[in-house]
């Protein structure tokens, strides 16, 4: 049995939408700066802005899933370690 993959619904995540990025708050800003370079990272960025985190935590955390996405030996590639990050602001892998 084939699963079709679910359909992203643009009116739930503000960063999904059509609506003006200048409006969106600064964690929306950066998710969907992601999801708009790279529609295949809506699991992860969904993953990181429904975490529970606070704003900032939520900003610190899609930035460093952000800027790991051109390095392959970023641990931040996985959004839970970028979460953990955020949530205790404890260095991976060096990052000071």
């Amino acid at each position: 049995m084939i699963k079709k993959p679910r359909p992203v619904r643009s009116g739930q995540n503000p960063y999904l939408g059509e609506g003006a990025v200048d409006e969106l708050s600064p964690s929306n800003q950066i998710a969907h700066s992601i999801v708009n370079d790279r529609r295949d990272l809506v699991p992860s960025v969904e993953r990181i802005m429904n975490a529970g985190l606070t704003p900032d935590a939520t900003v610190h955390a899609l930035t460093l899933f952000q800027n790991s996405l051109t390095q392959l030996d970023d641990p931040y590639r996985d959004p839970r370690a970028a979460i953990a990050a955020a949530t205790t602001d404890a260095p991976i892998g060096g990052e000071q």
